[in-house]
């Protein structure tokens, strides 16, 4: 249907209602991904976007530290004082002794946008011929605000001597790896703390869907040292900054 109230705006990946809100929007706002003109076109807004892909058994098969768990069950939304909350935790249960022998958390992470795409869902609705809008892929909002609280969850993980896994869509981890240069080790290897589980879209002619890409695992320092020491511009640069300005 071309407009989602007629489902009342169920989500497909959610299996219930969206609960995205428009800031100039009386219902939710069902915008999943935009899609820009450089590649790679197709990007993931929506974190719930990720819930298409058969994430829990990709963790256990692709993250999950040492032996496959024996009865593995989802926690939703676990939060805790000083550590913030996460979207999941996947943990291996004995139900006879009520314990959890171990566990492994999860995020999933979507872009933020610049600017808005609202003219462009109203105007689907409206069955506007063109709409004009602007608006962009905020990678670096991203960086600054996601990988501090990362670091942060990913110090407690390795201390529990269990890892954190964060969902994002490849070209997201090919933006921040560019710019942070941790170490990449592959998810079976000692000393991940957390382990970035990538997805990316297979596009067909009527719909695309997302698949999983590939794991990249990094410890708890080299992920904090990447965030605080990157490449040192040359002195001269700044300087002429100086010159400039003194002009």
């Amino acid at each position: 249907m071309r407009n989602p109230a007629n489902a009342d705006y169920q989500c497909p990946f959610l299996n219930g209602q969206c609960i995205k809100r428009g800031h100039h929007l009386a219902g939710p706002y069902p915008v999943c991904s935009v899609r820009r003109k450089t590649k790679p076109n197709l990007i993931t807004v929506c974190p719930k976007r990720f819930l298409e892909a058969d994430i829990v058994a990709d963790v256990i098969k692709h993250c999950w530290p040492g032996k496959p768990p024996q009865n593995p069950r989802i926690s939703h939304e676990v939060s805790m004082a000083k550590f913030g909350k996460v979207d999941l935790v996947i943990c291996d249960y004995d139900a006879q002794a009520h314990a959890v022998r171990e566990f492994v958390s999860v995020e999933l992470q979507a872009v933020d946008i610049s600017g808005s795409v609202e003219p462009a869902y109203t105007g689907v609705l409206n069955s506007a011929s063109s709409v004009q809008v602007s608006y962009g892929i905020n990678w670096a909002n991203v960086r600054k605000r996601y990988i501090d609280q990362l670091v942060a969850k990913c110090f407690y993980h390795s201390q529990w001597n269990t890892r954190i896994v964060a969902v994002m869509q490849s070209p997201l981890y090919d933006y921040l790896r560019a710019h942070m240069q941790f170490d990449e080790m592959s998810p079976g290897a000692g000393g991940v703390d957390v382990a970035f589980l990538l997805y990316d879209y297979v596009e067909s002619d009527d719909h695309h869907t997302l698949i999983f890409d590939r794991v990249v695992g990094t410890s708890h320092s080299s992920l904090m040292m990447s965030t605080l020491y990157q490449k040192t511009p040359p002195k001269s640069a700044f300087t002429k900054r100086i010159l400039e300005r003194l002009e």
